[in-house]
């Protein structure tokens, strides 16, 4: 069970997310802050009850835009602790993410916060707080990339990657079910998967050709269609990008 402690300065959004994770069998007690200075008070008082104490708190479900101190400046002040409880960011922005996965978060839910998708967050701060660590003797699989979430490993397929886009030490793999976040540079993921058919269409976009839906031409300028998405194809790659998929053709 575990002890929560929800942050938002925006008393409507606090008392949903206290009603939401209420209602979810795995909390065990949720309290809630109004600002940044409110919640670690009362973190302190945690960390001062030590982790089995009556006052502890296991997970901090923490707004990102607030007055004053805001939720990143405060994960930030949360990981100088000896034993910080997990960080799950509760947000209207998606913005922040790579910043808060920097930080060691958990999970990163975006408002307005759907039952099902706080309940996932949950699932996992409640794996990562009660996993023992777990070293792995295997070699990697090329089949697969490990996606870290705040201490828990995830697996993607990588033929389940449609395309990759460039976050500056990051790169955002990007799957029919979603996106993630892993930190490696673009660069590195054109040649280890070049041979599994992966190319550059531009500095910020490597594409799996098999997942090319359409090549549109534009008044000199090139596109294909991934999925819903459309990307640009640089000037620089367009002549490459037209012969690899003349050739699958």
């Amino acid at each position: 069970m575990l002890r929560a402690l929800a942050v938002d300065d925006e008393r409507p959004s606090l008392e949903e997310l206290l009603y939401l994770l209420n209602a979810d069998p795995r909390i065990g007690s949720v309290e809630g802050a109004g600002d940044a200075t409110e919640a670690l008070r009362r973190i302190t008082r945690a960390l001062e009850s030590g982790p089995q104490g009556p006052e502890a708190i296991d997970v901090v479900f923490l707004d990102v835009q607030m007055p004053g101190l805001d939720g990143l400046e405060m994960a930030r002040l949360l990981t100088g602790f000896a034993r910080p409880p997990l960080v799950v960011f509760v947000t209207a922005h998606e913005d922040f993410a790579v910043r808060a996965f920097d930080l060691k978060a958990v999970d990163y839910v975006l408002k307005p916060v759907r039952k099902e998708r706080l309940a996932e967050a949950v699932r996992r701060a409640a794996e990562v707080r009660g996993a023992a660590p777990r070293i792995s003797v295997h070699e990697p699989d090329p089949d697969q990339i490990p996606v870290e979430l705040g201490g828990v490993t995830r697996f993607v397929a990588v033929d389940d990657i449609t395309h990759v886009e460039a976050q500056g030490d990051y790169a955002r793999l990007h799957t029919d079910r979603g996106s993630h976040l892993v930190r490696i540079p673009l660069s590195t993921l054109e040649d280890r998967w070049r041979s599994r058919g992966f190319v550059r269409i531009h500095r910020r976009h490597l594409v799996a050709l098999r997942h090319i839906g359409e090549l549109r031409l534009d008044a000199g300028t090139v596109s294909v269609l991934v999925g819903d998405e459309e990307l640009q194809v640089s000037r620089r790659h367009a002549r490459e990008l037209r012969d690899l998929l003349m050739r699958r053709v």
